[in-house]
């Protein structure tokens, strides 16, 4: 695909990103386009409607919001191939948080709701408009992992109700939920499990058989077509979700009262991170496949608008979906007009089938969810994270456990919150590696080998992470331990080249260590120092507390220097012979710096 070329003067495409890909749409395009649109806005039919009950909205307001909002992101993102609209993260979220506000599909609800929209949307917008894309990277691949399959656990615990019939108490616990199941076996519907049961397994038989045609409307045919015999033929009473009005998304105002937002503004803002984690890493997933660059802040501001506008259009809060871009690319979708025909053929779609809702069963639609709820489970990077790291896992497992057990907004900033220590936890520990030359090897090369005998007056290490205000206590204890261990080490030579960063209090730190080897008629030595470090240090004066003639560029240069400043006598003593060199005492020789170059 050729890459986009702006239209107009070079500002226009700056409000209107959908100028630099408008020229990409030609008689080829625009049929892969309306293609790609026209199987995006029939998927969207069982999906959208799944998702609203989820939600806990009327259904229709699932299909609202993935009409405007799919437009609007659409032509205000950075995505070729990303689909906006309803999903299942954002449901869950807003059903966890908004149903201990107000009765689930009630008017104060679908309010609310609609308040959380316009939230959320400025909040994207104004991160987008101040470019704060990178904030979204606080929110690690194991939030991600085990905040979803928490919330696949709360999906199929809500839906045993309608899967089996059975009156559960509204606001149950997942674990309360499969209490009351197994205790009231005698009460389930036979007829209704049968139909569930009917629509589980041909979602599953077309996913696995026939991957190609879409699983949920299959699998929703089949339990409604069931449903309807055994209402007609067999006596049976099965619970439908309703005809949908045929309409297009109606007008819609959120409240603007203070203390609503001051109530939903945690909610708001756990809802914000966690929809922009999931729309940017599917447009970066598809960018890799599709070559093409993603602006981060331009997607932050395209989410943004389209939660605004869709808040004034009868939607609730929308994001990437995962399932839908992915068909989209893989329906041959080259660019964002795909999503545009997707949101503006599923408007009238809704015209013409919404009737047919009245048809669809409750325990149909149970179904449907029970299958979203296992895909939410991500087995194999579970597995992953569980073999890779202890700490990921706990973030992992934590973030699930809250998920189950707290508001999911909670739930999201306890997994940030709980990374980001580990993260701070992590570098706060910088790698302190003691290096000996190697006896062993011809160029006597440095390694890190705990058995190989040290110069008993020179001590040469390697700090792996940056030397910040959170490293100092770390790096100051570990010196000290080495100086305790081996006290007549008054010479401390470091390889820096593992130092990207350095702030004031890990500049003080090198300078007050420096005072004190200079203090015992020692010395310490850098070598390989990168530059910005050596700027900051040499802003601050701490470079000259250090000594400029104690930096180095390479080990030969240290060792040569810091050699003339050992103690010889000494050295007659030691039978270590660490460096090629020992046995050499008094003035450094001609040839000696050839000798230390084999020991560098």
């Amino acid at each position: 695909m050729s890459s986009p070329v702006a239209v107009g003067p070079s500002w226009l495409p700056k409000v209107f990103p959908f100028l630099t890909w408008l020229p990409m749409v030609t008689r080829k395009t625009l049929g892969a386009d309306l293609s790609a649109g026209l199987t995006g806005a029939v998927v969207v039919l069982p999906q959208g409607v799944a998702f609203a009950t989820i939600a806990g909205m009327p259904p229709e307001y699932g299909l609202y919001a993935g009409m405007i909002p799919a437009i609007i992101a659409a032509l205000f993102g950075s995505s070729w191939h990303l689909v906006s609209g309803p999903t299942t993260a954002a449901s869950i979220v807003l059903f966890s948080s908004l149903s201990a506000l107000a009765e689930p599909g009630s008017s104060h609800y679908v309010t609310l709701a609609l308040t959380l929209a316009i939230m959320v949307g400025l909040l994207q917008l104004t991160m987008g408009l101040f470019r704060l894309g990178s904030i979204v990277n606080f929110i690690s691949h194991s939030v991600v992992i085990g905040f979803t399959a928490g919330a696949g656990v709360l999906i199929a615990a809500n839906q045993v109700k309608n899967f089996f019939g059975l009156p559960i108490p509204r606001g149950s616990h997942f674990h309360e939920i499969f209490a009351y199941l197994f205790t009231h076996l005698a009460d389930i519907g036979p007829e209704i499990a049968a139909v569930g049961a009917l629509t589980l397994a041909t979602g599953i038989l077309v996913r696995r058989f026939a991957p190609r045609f879409p699983y949920m409307i299959a699998a929703i045919l089949a339990g409604s077509v069931a449903s309807t015999l055994l209402n007609a033929y067999g006596g049976a009473h099965i619970p439908v979700v309703g005809a949908l009005p045929s309409s297009l998304p109606p007008l819609s105002a959120p409240s603007f009262d203070p203390s609503v937002w001051r109530e939903l503004a945690p909610t708001a803002l756990a809802v914000t991170m966690f929809a922009l984690t999931e729309a940017l890493s599917i447009s970066r997933a598809l960018a890799v496949r599709s070559g093409q660059h993603i602006s981060g802040n331009q997607e932050f501001i395209g989410q943004g608008l389209s939660n605004i506008a869709g808040s004034f259009f009868s939607g609730y809060v929308a994001t990437g979906s995962f399932n839908r871009s992915g068909l989209n690319y893989d329906a041959g979708a080259k660019t964002p007009l795909a999503a545009v025909v997707a949101g503006a053929a599923l408007m009238v779609i809704v015209l013409v089938v919404a009737p047919l809702a009245a048809y669809m069963p409750n325990a149909a639609m149970a179904g449907v969810l029970f299958l979203v709820a296992y895909g939410l489970i991500d087995k194999h990077h579970i597995a992953q994270i569980f073999k890779t790291s202890r700490s990921e896992t706990a973030v992992m497992v934590v973030t699930f456990l809250a998920t189950l057990t707290v508001e999911l907004g909670v739930a999201i900033l306890t997994g940030v919150l709980l990374s980001l220590l580990l993260y701070l936890n992590r570098t706060s520990r910088p790698g302190i590696l003691i290096r000996v030359p190697d006896p062993e090897s011809p160029t006597r090369k440095f390694t890190t080998d705990a058995a190989l005998p040290e110069c008993p007056q020179l001590r040469l290490i390697r700090i792996d992470g940056s030397l910040f205000f959170g490293a100092v206590a770390y790096l100051q204890e570990t010196l000290r331990r080495f100086e305790e261990e081996n006290p007549g080490q008054h010479h401390l030579a470091i390889v820096m080249s593992g130092v990207n960063f350095i702030d004031v209090a890990g500049a003080e730190a090198l300078a007050q260590e420096a005072r004190r080897h200079r203090a015992k008629g020692g010395g310490l030595y850098f070598i390989r120092i990168k530059e910005g470090v050596l700027a900051q240090l040499e802003r601050g004066g701490y470079l000259e507390e250090i000594g400029r003639e104690h930096i180095f560029q390479s080990k030969t240069q240290a060792l040569r220097a810091i050699y003339a400043q050992l103690d010889h006598v000494y050295c007659r003593s030691c039978g270590r012979r660490v460096f090629v060199e020992c046995g050499r005492f008094g003035r450094i020789e001609p040839d000696v710096a050839e000798s230390v170059k084999g020991a560098a």
